[in-house]
């Protein structure tokens, strides 16, 4: 997501997305993707379950980072914030590499099972940081809701960022559409 790994897994990732752009994910098979990282198929899959998995294989990294951000957070955080801080921990990881975060984007939205899969990351990583809220003792609603409306910041956000012509900051965007978020929620009383 914001980087790709180092050795052979990089190889791979930076393959794959190579061969998406040029071709389409659809049309890449596995075995182009290994031949072109200079590999075998049986290597590639040793690395990656499949050939979706070599655009989602930060999720992992992503959850932790922002769960021990969470965890890491001061004990009066309000549950927006603790959000807050688990995006910025997440911003850490993607936003390094704006070129590799547009390319990316450009074939997940190019391909709708892709987009499917990208919305499950999303979901999985949205439920992974509002079980971490109940875990500090916010309530289940609450944790619910502020975990989905950083889901919500952080999509709004990071399509502004890879959008973006100017050079702007992941981090920085994902707080100003927080105080975006409540600049409107403090309207609404």
């Amino acid at each position: 997501m914001g980087r790709w790994e180092p050795g052979v897994s990089g190889r791979l990732q930076e393959a794959a997305l190579a061969l998406y752009l040029e071709r389409g994910f659809e049309q890449t098979m596995v075995a182009d993707i290994a031949e072109r990282a200079g590999v075998t198929a049986r290597t590639f899959f040793r690395h990656f379950a499949d050939k979706r998995e070599v655009l989602f294989d930060a999720a992992a990294e992503l959850e932790e980072k922002a769960l021990a951000a969470l965890e890491a957070a001061p004990t009066t955080a309000t549950a927006l914030d603790l959000v807050a801080a688990a995006l910025d921990a997440m911003a850490d990881i993607i936003g390094h590499d704006r070129g590799l975060a547009r390319q990316r984007h450009t074939v997940i939205r190019a391909n709708a099972e892709l987009r499917e899969r990208e919305l499950i990351k999303l979901e999985q990583m949205s439920a992974a940081v509002a079980d971490g809220l109940r875990r500090r003792g916010i309530g289940d609603t609450e944790a619910s809701l502020a975990a989905e409306t950083g889901s919500a910041v952080y999509r709004v956000a990071f399509q502004r960022w890879v959008d973006a012509a100017d050079e702007l900051d992941l981090r920085d965007t994902i707080r100003r559409s927080f105080a975006q978020l409540r600049t409107l929620t403090a309207a609404a009383h």
